[in-house]
């Protein structure tokens, strides 16, 4: 809109905006739109949450109490572990949120004001009370403002209202900060700015960073949880068996057990998660794709359907007139006509503005608009020199219903170049005795005399084929949900690489179905053409009753629905603002190309972090099964700090960070209850049971010396638990186990590394010495050799025989039918 066009709004007010000088005065009075930053946590917040977690404070102390003891060693080696950590977790956090926040300014949206009688893009926070906002449908209201313009505005304010129906809002109405316009367009007057509008409070919290936790994050919760009772179950046993070894609490070896077993909580899978996390984000972002709100990584890596519209995911956004078919008129007149109507309307799209690219039209006075919605389907027009005279552009069938007769052939004609994936519309005009909309709502005139068809020609995407092709390869299935003619989409499918069995339905045969039909509908069909946003709704809502997790992709105020019900909602970045603040995840570059990369990328994170709690959980769980059964026969505590600390590193540590780096795309099953059961267990039990049998033997053969003893265990444990990164991760078949083969060889070659380690520290004697170690006769490994490769065949047996997995749906069994019969006492009691 120009200036000179501006002075057509009756309110002068409307027309100049503020000056400069006002919106010098307003800032120096507090009067702008300056809200508390919610991009993430604070600095200091993220330096608390690494360093003074519970376990860590009390490893701390522990650690102050090794100096005291003059434990000088051991308490290095207990601290020193803690503190590397908490180093590498606050600098990946704190480098992860600035790479964020400097990726998350290329989507910030920009609000249109009007200042000096010129319109100006400016950032939201520079909003000042009395700006005259500009605003169309897509855009959300950055403060509370009053609507100044006559054109009746939809509004959604589910945001901040929790309710899903549009809003209607007329001159006068108040337009309320963090809702969106659906449909219409106009001007707003700001009233409260900043921390004084009324919704500031529910809009922070609802753009705010909020660190709701995953699936995968609250089975790490429980498993820390669990293993905190464990250990605090463990002390009680250990200081009552020093009592009964040296008949009082020792002092020394009461705070070194403690060292132990504090450091046994896993914590440390809480930091991987979050670093993992943040490092996806950071690595997917410069392929073209920002993620909104980081905790949807771990949702990607469980998608198994993707929602899209046709429109710039198989095509691009660019439309070209293909052609006018006039109807009962000369193609003069009705190029002239319809090129008029585009020219005059107020709220261009992109079908508009193809249109008006291929025909001359002359821009005219309105004295009535109904703007298009992909609620009603059509938009329509009277021309102050025409009244009485509606001039409509819409979806065929919905034309086609209103028409007072269809012209010779139509029909044909229409399925004709939508089976050939060309988009047409019609154009038609009716007479209107009194408005276009009844009861706030737009009325289609009847009796419609159909003057033409608008054929326009879609572009496939670059590469679309390619990137169907790796959805199939990932597991995900494709359903194409669009507003268009769905023999129109389904042509433009199949050109696309969809299977050419897929089966198109439109929104009409979708309205005419029962729940259960439409549910069974929404699964078997691939395409669905003309549908609403209620439509695409119920779509995703259904697929996901079904057990599927469902990405949906959207630009448009109409896919806001459906994208809220989605498992993960895309956006476009040329999309509304509206949109994209809705939005998990919002393509940088208008492409959906890099989707797949996203989705492989969400299924490494998991299958990564599936395999860390493998190794977290196997190690703890080892030593605490050892510690329990060393005092059960009477032996004294198994392990030194300094050693817990060399199987912390070489079996967990760096392996972790390796594995998290390395693992592959795929879907990963979870269930941390059968994960346990089926892998963790058999190996730490087995782990525990061969250590405690070289802990006895040793004793006994050295005649109680407890470091020697201890030296044995710690390189049984270090063999076994190294070997555990090779069965999580099977680099060939002969270590398939209870993980499928994955075939890369760098595992192999980590665990060869960390042996080599182990061996050096054993070699060297300052490095044996700190760490509590001794070396064994040469017999002594050989035989610890044969020990481990017996254990490592043993434990394979039992994963291949799947005897976890039976115990576990036999528990399952059992407790289903305790339950059953609870159920069943209970109703006969009632």
């Amino acid at each position: 809109m120009t200036t000179a066009e501006l002075g057509t709004i009756p309110d002068i007010k409307l027309s100049v905006g503020l000056s400069q000088a006002e919106v010098e005065s307003r800032i120096a009075a507090g009067q702008v739109n300056i809200t508390p930053s919610s991009t993430g946590d604070a600095t200091w917040q993220i330096i608390r949450r690494n360093a003074l977690s519970a376990v860590n404070v009390l490893l701390f102390v522990i650690s102050i109490g090794l100096i005291l003891l003059d434990l000088y060693r051991d308490a290095v080696v207990t601290a020193g572990v803690v503190l590397i950590n908490v180093v590498i977790g606050i600098f990946q956090e704190l480098r992860a949120k600035r790479q964020l926040e400097q990726i998350a300014l290329l989507n910030r949206a920009t609000t249109t004001v009007i200042r000096s009688s010129q319109r100006v893009e400016i950032d939201p926070s520079e909003v000042v009370a009395g700006d005259i906002i500009v605003f169309a449908a897509g855009d959300q209201f950055p403060v509370d403002g009053l609507l100044r313009t006559d054109t009746p505005v939809l509004a959604d304010e589910a945001n901040l209202t929790g309710e899903s129906d549009p809003v209607p809002k007329r001159r006068g109405d108040m337009l309320l900060a963090g809702s969106a316009c659906l449909s219409g367009s106009g001007m707003c007057e700001a009233l409260n700015v900043g921390e004084k509008s009324a919704t500031q409070r529910v809009t922070s919290q609802a753009r705010a960073y909020r660190n709701v936790k995953t699936p995968l994050q609250r089975d790490v919760d429980t498993i820390i949880r669990m293993m905190t009772v464990v250990v605090l179950l463990l002390a009680l046993q250990v200081f009552q068996a020093f009592g009964g070894f040296y008949g009082r609490l020792p002092i020394v070896e009461t705070v070194q057990a403690s060292a132990v077993l504090v450091a046994l909580v896993p914590q440390g899978l809480i930091l991987m998660i979050t670093v993992a996390y943040s490092l996806a984000v950071l690595r997917i972002a410069p392929k073209g794709a920002l993620i909104q709100r980081i905790n949807a990584v771990e949702s990607l890596s469980h998608i198994d359907l993707l929602c899209v519209d046709k429109t710039g995911t198989l095509t691009t956004q660019r439309l070209a007139l293909e052609r006018v078919v006039p109807f009962g008129v000369e193609r003069e007149q009705a190029e002239r006509l319809i090129g008029d109507v585009v020219a005059s309307g107020s709220a261009p799209n992109k079908t508009s503005e193809a249109v008006a690219a291929g025909l001359t039209g002359a821009k005219r006075p309105v004295s009535e608009e109904v703007t298009f919605s992909s609620s009603w389907k059509w938009s329509g027009l009277v021309f102050t020199d025409e009244p009485g005279v509606a001039y409509v552009l819409g979806a065929p069938e919905v034309l086609l219903a209103a028409s007072a007769g269809e012209a010779d052939g139509l029909r044909a004609e229409l399925d004709d170049w939508a089976g050939r994936g060309f988009r047409v519309l019609l154009f038609g005009r009716g007479e209107t005795a009194t408005s276009l909309t009844v009861d706030d709502t737009p009325a289609l005139p009847q009796d419609l005399e159909l003057l033409g068809l608008i054929v326009l020609r879609d572009e496939l995407r670059p590469g679309v084929n390619r990137t169907i092709k790796a959805f199939s390869e990932l597991g995900i299935k494709l359903k194409v949900i669009s507003g268009d003619n769905p023999d129109t989409v389904l042509a433009l499918a199949r050109q696309a690489g969809l299977p050419t069995d897929s089966t198109a339905v439109s929104g009409r045969e979708l309205d005419a179905l029962s729940e259960a039909e439409f549910e069974q509908m929404a699964e078997d069909a691939t395409i669905f053409g003309r549908v609403t946003p209620e439509h695409k709704e119920r779509l995703v809502t259904a697929l996901a009753r079904r057990g599927h997790w469902v990405a949906m992709t959207g630009d448009g105020v109409n896919d806001i629905l459906a994208l809220k019900q989605a498992s993960v909602g895309i956006a476009m970045r040329s999309g509304s603002p509206a949109t994209r603040s809705a939005a998990d995840i919002v393509l940088l570059e208008d492409s959906f190309a890099v989707l797949p990369e996203a989705f492989a990328e969400g299924q490494r994170v998991l299958r990564g972090m599936t395999d860390n709690i493998k190794l977290f959980l196997t190690r703890t769980l080892s030593i605490v099964f050892l510690v329990f059964f060393a005092l059960l026969i009477g032996q004294e505590f198994p392990l030194t700090p300094g050693q817990n600390s060399i199987l912390a590193t070489l079996t967990v540590g760096i392996p972790s960070l390796a594995l998290a780096l390395w693992a592959r795309a795929g879907h990963t099953p979870r269930d941390l209850g059968r994960l346990v059961v089926q892998f963790v267990l058999p190996a730490a039990l087995m782990v525990s049971v061969i250590s405690v049998a070289v802990y006895d033997f040793f004793l006994t053969l050295t005649g109680g010396n407890v470091i020697w003893a201890q030296a044995a265990v710690t390189t049984t444990m270090v063999s076994t638990l190294l070997l555990i990164v090779l069965f999580a991760q099977p680099p060939t078949y002969i270590w398939v186990g209870a993980s499928s083969l994955n075939g890369d060889r760098r595992p192999a070659y980590l665990v060869g590394a960390m042996y080599a380690v182990y061996a050096t520290i054993l070699l060297v004697p300052g490095l044996r010495a700190f760490f509590d170690l001794r070396t064994l006769p040469w017999s002594g490994y050989v035989m610890l050799a044969f020990i481990v490769c017996g254990w490592a065949v043993v434990v394979r047996f039992i994963w291949r025989q799947a005897l976890g997995d039976r115990v576990w749906r036999y528990g399952q069994a059992s407790i289903a039918t305790v339950l059953e019969r609870v159920d069943r006492i209970n109703n006969n009691g009632s």
